[in-house]
């Protein structure tokens, strides 16, 4: 018979253990991952009792249909938690508190976002954004006038300005090649890199997921072809890092800028430059640094005072994405993409600008109804539904751009595809 101490122990324990499961937990979303381990990511996909776990985990205002989470996503619960927890332990005397215990536990982060980038620490800088990041690269190449940077006529706006910023100051010359949405193959894509180099080409700069469409570029093919002909690759990786399966070797990049406060799920203002060992001495940092740092990857850190809580919440956010695992997200945030994109397609006005290729896209679709103003049509959505698109006009092409998550429910989802069929069948009535 169980004496008094035993009983209270497993009381505690029984406790214990239904505090640590409790709906939208780090270790119940662990525990519902152990379940279904064995199960390929496909068929988790379409398991509802598994994806609910993940979606109580965030804290989302289900008053409205968030499908613009291409822009900055929300945190998991357990990332809000750990940064208000660091911010309330800075605050308590930031001289001691934040510079001396909290900030030099950034390289455990810096260790955990090497790990799974796939390369080594030394060669991780943790930023505040993609924009920031790939700011570093843009800036920091050396460059003379008449060099000729090459990119796409869809590359992201800011890094767009920052090269014909560049152009003005430097004298340097900004070239942009055009490609069809979405283009026939990845193939075609590298061609037309290919043909688009000249002798005076010197930097390369593509996305290798693009912001507009959810196009995925040939990103090592392309890395390989600059290299073979001296020519500097720089990858924006905003969209793509934490949102499918790759690592520094599938890329063999020598740059690569993202965010980690979208697909990563960490705090509002966190990203990482990664630069290859061998190019960080002759990289300039975005905010000056000593000569003894030239080749230290922390140069690009040196922006003076900022909180120590957001980078080191990332550390949550790393433990959150291994836990769901993911395989089964972006298994996950096709199916969602999917179950608009197919139930659109094919209706009359309708073009679908995204590839339903897993090779050339995620969760991110554009969608454009014919003779529809896609900033009328967001509004519309708004108004009807209290659904958040993002309109998309390019020289070439318009639509609206539609982003689920892993926290996004189906009901959500044919929300929206029933109100754009109702759009569809009567145009924008009042």
């Amino acid at each position: 018979m169980a004496n008094r101490r035993q009983f209270l122990g497993r009381i505690a324990g029984s406790a214990g253990a239904a505090l640590a499961l409790r709906p939208g937990t780090l270790e119940a979303v662990q525990a519902a991952a152990r379940k279904v381990a064995e199960r390929p990511p496909g068929d988790v996909a379409a398991d509802e009792d598994f994806w609910r776990e993940v979606q109580q985990a965030f804290t989302v205002d289900r008053t409205l249909i968030n499908l613009n989470n291409g822009g900055v996503s929300p945190s998991p619960r357990v990332v809000q938690d750990a940064m208000r927890r660091y911010l309330e332990y800075s605050n308590q005397a930031p001289v001691y508190t934040m510079w001396q215990i909290l900030e030099p536990q950034i390289e455990s982060v810096r260790q955990g976002l090497a790990a799974a980038f796939g390369c080594d620490p030394e060669e991780m800088a943790i930023t505040r954004n993609a924009s920031e990041s790939l700011e570093i690269c843009i800036l920091g190449l050396d460059l003379q006038p008449g060099d000729e940077i090459l990119t796409t006529n869809q590359d992201y706006g800011r890094m767009l300005t920052t090269w014909r910023q560049r152009e003005r100051r430097d004298k340097v010359v900004l070239r942009t090649i055009s490609f069809p949405v979405p283009p026939p193959s990845l193939d075609d894509l590298l061609d037309r890199f290919r043909r688009a180099i000249t002798p005076r080409t010197r930097v390369i700069q593509l996305c290798h997921m693009t912001n507009l469409t959810g196009q995925i570029f040939p990103v090592r093919q392309i890395c390989r072809l600059g290299r073979e002909r001296g020519i500097e690759v720089i990858v924006d990786g905003a969209h793509a890092f934490a949102h499918f399966p790759f690592t520094r070797d599938d890329l063999d990049c020598d740059y690569y800028g993202t965010s980690l406060h979208k697909w990563l799920f960490a705090p509002h203002g966190t990203g990482f430059l990664y630069v290859r060992r061998s190019k960080i001495p002759r990289l300039w940092p975005l905010m000056a640094a000593p000569a003894e740092m030239d080749a230290n990857i922390r140069k690009f850190e040196e922006i003076g005072t900022h909180p120590a809580a957001n980078h080191n919440a990332i550390a949550e956010a790393l433990a959150f994405q291994e836990g769901m695992g993911l395989p089964r997200k972006v298994a996950r945030l096709r199916y969602l993409r999917d179950r608009w994109m197919r139930r659109l397609a094919g209706q009359k006005g309708v073009r679908i600008l995204t590839s339903f290729d897993p090779a050339m896209s995620g969760a991110i679709g554009n969608v454009g109804l014919e003779g529809v103003e896609p900033a009328k049509l967001v509004a519309h959505l708004w108004d009807r539904r209290r659904i958040i698109v993002t309109p998309i006009v390019h020289e070439e092409f318009s639509g609206i751009r539609v982003t689920p998550n892993v926290y996004t429910t189906l009901g959500e989802v044919d929300a929206f595809a029933e109100e754009m069929e109702k759009v569809i069948a009567r145009g924008l009535t009042a």
